[in-house]
């Protein structure tokens, strides 16, 4: 596994090279501290797996590089670490294609288990980015509602999780050997029972709920 740190920031790159090395002993770490070394890097090496890119470069919007990297080397998955960890600002990075958000703040077991989670082809998301924010007056149900409780199908349960590994519905067609239409209708009937928008806000009402997904077999 071969894996690229961008920050500015030598600590934070060192302590991200020793989680990386507890995760994976055999990983190769490339190092860059701002934007112009970081293309460069990802340019000549195809075989990268991973970047995990701060936001806050010196040269570069790193939401700029994170699109970037997203619409010309596609195959390689970001995840973003940021000094925000707002709601907007995980929404913004998820949209744009990344796998997890992590804190600067956040210890050294956070940053393990959500590269962890994100290895297994998971999304990391902070816990304070997934409580929406509530209607004046509102008082919060006493617990999260379950997956049946708001009509969802073990078909639609099937694609929430492959939806939670960021797949397309292209890509969840050909993993449930469904057609692509009938895809599309149960991503939207999962919106509309999660009360969402989009396939992003989906994934933090379900980190908000605590579902465990049921493993998605081969077909």
């Amino acid at each position: 596994m071969k894996v690229l740190i961008v920050d500015d920031h030598a600590l934070i790159r060192d302590a991200l090279r020793s989680v990386l090395r507890e995760l994976a002993a055999d990983a190769s770490v490339l190092e860059a501290s701002d934007a112009r070394q970081a293309m460069r890097l990802v340019e000549t090496n195809p075989d990268l797996h991973l970047v995990v890119l701060d936001l806050g470069l010196p040269d570069r919007d790193g939401v700029a590089v994170l699109s970037d990297l997203r619409k010309r080397h596609a195959t390689i998955s970001v995840v973003v670490l940021s000094a925000m960890q707002d709601r907007d600002s995980v929404l913004r990075a998820l949209e744009l294609g990344a796998l997890g958000f992590i804190p600067k703040a956040a210890s050294r077991d956070v940053m393990v288990n959500a590269l962890r989670l994100v290895f297994a082809g998971g999304v990391y998301i902070p816990p304070e980015a997934m409580a929406r924010p509530a209607a004046d007056g509102a008082k919060a149900p006493a617990r999260p509602a379950s997956p049946a409780e708001l009509g969802l199908t073990e078909r639609q349960l099937e694609v929430l999780a492959l939806m939670m590994q960021g797949k397309s519905n292209k890509m969840i067609s050909r993993r449930l050997a469904v057609a692509e239409p009938t895809v599309k209708h149960h991503v939207t009937a999962i919106l509309k029972a999660l009360r969402v928008a989009n396939r992003t806000e989906a994934v933090i009402a379900v980190g908000s709920l605590g579902w465990a997904l049921p493993p998605v077999a081969e077909p």
